[in-house]
């Protein structure tokens, strides 16, 4: 597996720095696009870099964080190449990457516990794309 991305926004920052010890544990490299601190900040921002990080090839695979997950779910899939999706479950994690061939997972830091969270990840970084019938779909969402 590659590198994985960070992102979040201020309400997100603790939660963000758990999840980054926690996937640095298990042995991946990882990549922090910020932000670093509790100030007030826009979350589009930080969505934007994700994306780019991974449209680049600089990671391979990302996780977008905010208060809800829902400000930074949009933003991120507004971006080219972006399937974000917003997860509360260890089944939504897993199904976003063997239906949608999701490339960036998104949690809510005041919605989601963090040992959800942490199995959560581990269900989306494990996860591989199931192919078959779902190819057609994801093709069609990355239709223009």
């Amino acid at each position: 597996m590659g590198k994985i991305g960070f992102a979040c926004d201020h309400a997100a920052v603790a939660m963000k720095n758990d999840l980054l010890a926690y996937v640095k544990e298990k042995g991946y490299e990882t990549e922090d696009y910020g932000t670093y601190t509790t100030d007030s900040v826009d979350y589009p921002d930080y969505a934007k870099k994700l994306a780019k990080g991974i449209q680049e090839g600089e990671v391979e695979r990302g996780i977008g964080l905010c208060g809800t997950g829902i400000g930074i779910s949009i933003a991120l899939n507004k971006q080219k190449g972006i399937r974000a999706a917003l997860c509360h479950s260890e089944f939504d994690a897993r199904a976003s990457r063997a239906h949608n061939d999701a490339n960036v997972l998104c949690m809510g830091a005041r919605t989601t516990g963090i040992e959800i969270a942490k199995a959560m990840v581990d269900s989306y970084l494990e996860g591989t794309f199931a192919g078959g019938r779902h190819e057609n779909r994801v093709a069609k969402i990355e239709e223009e």
